[in-house]
């Protein structure tokens, strides 16, 4: 029984050293070690032996087993430590080679014009308001001094649904809806899209953004208006510019006033703007006798379009990245 184990020994000791992955690895020990391996099956044959040699016979099969035990373990080591070497040399990184990287995507223009507006006006201490772009015509219209008979309502040609709701034609809504809501001093900005029946051409579309402005306090005057205007313009494009206020009309500001720059040897219309009118000032239960406001209102593809040199409105709805990456 003795030359048994050492056979044993001999056979296991050599496969374990060629066993050449994990799993053959396990199979070995199974198959050696195992309940049912061949060192259990030589050792049934202890109960044949002489009380003598039991103890002996005993003694040289645990050696034998730990042996092979170590065997194993050794080689499992080996193994993994090999297995850990070639995942390395596999996910290997060639920090010399070229880097393989996607494009970034760019802002649109509109969405960047929109974004340097904001800026402007949050860093002389504005918020931005935000409002439904489906509305009814007390906040489009009646609450801005605009009555079912006002002519000014044949200046915006508006989208109605047949419930009476429509397509706001203005971010104005919002001041009526956000005057409503806080009381004074306010200071916000409202960016957002708009729609009027216009016929789309190279300097109109039927969709567009407004960004207003709106400001309410004791003792505002047009001297306020024309700082804040003249200060937003200079940030905006960069220079002091020619700047005039020409005499205009909108039913919710009195006096109101038209902008003009000029930019690059041009004068150029830029927005509208004006003193809150009374009567609005009523509509939202604020009292005109103690608070004044200013209002403005800029179209965001016209400077879009001043800035970046854009001779037609619709490419900047085309989605043509040709003329997209050029931003």
């Amino acid at each position: 029984m003795e030359i048994q184990l050492q056979t044993l020994e001999k056979e296991a000791q050599s496969a374990i050293a060629h066993s050449d992955n994990l799993k053959k690895l396990e199979e070995l020990r199974v198959a050696y070690l195992g309940k049912k391996g061949e060192l259990s099956l030589i050792l049934k044959g202890m109960g044949k032996l002489s009380p003598e040699m039991r103890p002996v016979v005993g003694a040289v099969a645990n050696q034998i087993k730990d042996k092979i035990q170590n065997s194993l373990s050794q080689q499992q080591e080996k193994l993994q430590q090999q297995q850990i070497q070639a995942q390395i040399a596999s996910e290997t990184i060639d920090v010399t080679m070229p880097g393989v990287s996607k494009p970034l995507g760019k802002s649109h223009p509109l969405q960047s014009t929109i974004d340097r507006v904001i800026d402007i006006f949050v860093g002389l201490g504005y918020t931005v308001a935000q409002g439904p772009q489906i509305e009814s015509d007390y906040y489009n219209f009646e609450a801005l001094n605009t009555p079912p008979e006002h002519p000014a309502r044949d200046m915006q040609d508006t989208f109605y649904f047949g419930d009476g709701s429509l397509l706001r034609t203005h971010t104005s809504s919002v001041q009526i809806r956000y005057m409503e809501n806080n009381e004074p001093p306010i200071r916000i900005i409202a960016p957002g899209r708009v729609y009027r029946r216009d016929t789309v051409d190279a300097t109109h579309s039927a969709v567009f953004h407004q960004i207003e402005v709106l400001a309410i306090g004791k003792n505002l005057t047009f001297t306020d208006l024309k700082g804040t205007i003249k200060e937003f313009l200079r940030q905006m494009f960069g220079d002091d510019l020619p700047t005039v206020f020409r005499a205009s009309y909108f039913p919710f500001t009195e006096p109101s006033a038209e902008v003009d720059v000029q930019w690059q040897g041009k004068w150029l219309e830029v927005m509208g703007c004006g003193m809150v009118d009374p009567n609005v000032l009523k509509a939202v239960g604020y009292d005109p006798e103690e608070y004044s406001g200013f209002a403005a209102g800029l179209g965001v593809e016209r400077f879009a379009m001043i800035l970046h040199k854009i001779d037609d409105i619709r490419r900047l709805y085309n989605s043509d990245l040709r003329f997209l990456n050029q931003f």
